[in-house]
């Protein structure tokens, strides 16, 4: 349920805490985000929804919209497949970093489970240890519980 509305709390703070504050407004040269008050260059998914219009409505090309609003061609093009696949949400940007036990896949993961005893109680110390010594690779206890509760589930 979203928050109660904070009267001390400015647009910059709550896009902030969303995680759609642009980080370079500055960038951002198209005159109705400088000549008025409803668009904001602040606003990361305002920027990107305005951005894919000028292509799609008014048929700018996307060098010029890429060059007015600060990003790259390749940017553009990523922001147009978000949105094409999520609608608007897919312009919201993403949580940096892994999106998972990016170490437990594949080698890693057989050979955790090759030593998994049915029955007992998951070691993740243990393995930890174990992966460390012999495949050379360091892996947090947590990581290893988590991985494995995501295979058995």
């Amino acid at each position: 349920m979203p928050a109660k509305h904070d009267s001390k709390r400015s647009k910059a703070d709550a896009l902030l805490e969303e995680g759609t504050l642009n980080p370079t407004p500055e960038k951002v040269r198209d005159p109705k985000f400088q000549e008025s008050e409803f668009f904001d260059p602040r606003d990361a998914v305002q920027v990107k929804y305005e951005m894919l219009r000028r292509v799609s409505i008014d048929n700018a090309s996307v060098t010029e919209v890429s060059d007015e609003y600060g990003i790259s061609r390749p940017t553009y093009y990523q922001a147009r497949a978000n949105f094409d696949s999520a609608g608007i949400t897919g312009l919201v940007p993403k949580r940096p970093g892994p999106r998972g036990p990016h170490k437990v896949y594949g080698e890693v993961l057989a050979f955790l489970q090759a030593r998994l005893v049915p029955g007992e109680p998951v070691r993740a110390r243990e393995l930890a240890r174990l992966i460390r010594n012999e495949l050379n690779i360091e892996i947090h206890p947590r990581t290893i519980e988590r991985a494995l509760k995501k295979t058995a589930g």
